[in-house]
């Protein structure tokens, strides 16, 4: 699987590496080469080049695509940077941090239109199935990071609204991002919503497995801070599934633990209370009933499992992230 996705990954990047843009104003396109510069695993352009091949045999059919989809997470990522008031991105400094913030929604911006821009090069017939999964993409992530603030906030939060949250938030592209290949490599429409819900339920495994990574991981494994959303009082789904199961006594303590200042009293506290009410255990089931719904939608589509082995592969590749 490994030399696979390093293939798909050469691919991308020579394709980013041949991606012009003006050169003036510079103000304007230094911070998006920039920010395509820092790199990323590009998992969801290749989820693009995947989609193609499994029907059309080539992958290459799908590079304005996966262009596409490479460029519209890029435009997410500069805007969530802005209004996470983050100060880093794959340990670089944030576009907004180095250019200000004016300059970088212009530039998420512009990332934005040059998304459409690679859509064009595919015919009419193709176009119009292309721009519709696009579009409803585009609008769902934006409803999902609308809910994520909302949630920030809100004292009510169901399993519910969480798992739609993420679904909006995260998984959509990785549906889009197939069924676009999938349109491309010529799937029948049944063919290219099966890949299209593969990708939904994986993403959804893989949101999952994050928040028991945050909780759970080997701190020199993860590549960031664990128990952070812990720190942050995050919705994720152990807290939700933890403040649903808890009994009042409990309920008690997570509301204490909330406004913790001692940072690892906090981690160790709510850790106790997982512990208590089996949260972990409860979550992979979770998880894994997300990774089965996926597989499920796998195998209903209609090719020989060897040419879908890259996505059973792919989809096992995911979820064996190391706690």
């Amino acid at each position: 699987m490994t030399n696979q996705l390093t293939a798909y990954q050469n691919f991308m990047d020579l394709a980013i590496e041949e991606f012009k843009l003006p050169t003036s104003p510079a103000q304007l396109y230094e911070p998006i080469n920039y920010f395509l510069s820092i790199g990323g695993k590009r998992m969801r352009p290749i989820l693009t080049l995947m989609g193609s091949e499994l029907f059309s045999g080539d992958y290459r059919r799908a590079k304005h695509a996966s262009l596409a989809v490479e460029l519209f997470h890029n435009f997410t990522l500069i805007h969530d940077d802005i209004m996470d008031a983050a100060p880093l991105r794959r340990g670089k400094e944030t576009v907004h941090s180095k250019w200000g913030e004016n300059i970088a929604i212009l530039s998420g911006d512009t990332l934005l239109i040059e998304a459409y821009k690679q859509l064009n090069h595919y015919p009419s017939e193709l176009l119009g199935k292309l721009i519709s999964v696009f579009n409803q993409t585009a609008i769902e992530v934006c409803e999902g990071q609308q809910m994520d603030m909302d949630y920030e906030t809100a004292t009510n939060v169901t399993i519910d609204q969480y798992v739609q949250m993420i679904a909006f938030k995260t998984a959509v592209l990785l549906g889009c991002s197939l069924k676009m290949g999938a349109i491309i490599g010529g799937a029948s429409e049944s063919d290219a919503q099966d890949l299209y819900d593969f990708g939904i339920n994986l993403g959804l495994a893989f949101q999952i497995q994050d928040d028991i990574l945050d909780v759970y991981a080997d701190i020199n494994k993860f590549g960031k801070q664990v128990g952070g959303d812990i720190l942050a009082n995050k919705k994720t789904y152990l807290l939700l599934r933890a403040l649903e199961d808890a009994d009042a006594f409990q309920k008690e303590k997570f509301q204490q633990l909330f406004s913790e200042s001692d940072q690892q009293l906090k981690i160790e506290g709510v850790k106790m209370l997982y512990s208590a009410l089996d949260i972990e255990n409860k979550a992979i089931e979770k998880m894994n009933y997300y990774h089965d719904l996926a597989i499920e939608k796998l195998n209903h589509i209609s090719l020989p499992t060897e040419k879908k082995q890259p996505l059973y592969n792919l989809a096992d590749f995911l979820l064996r992230r190391e706690h």
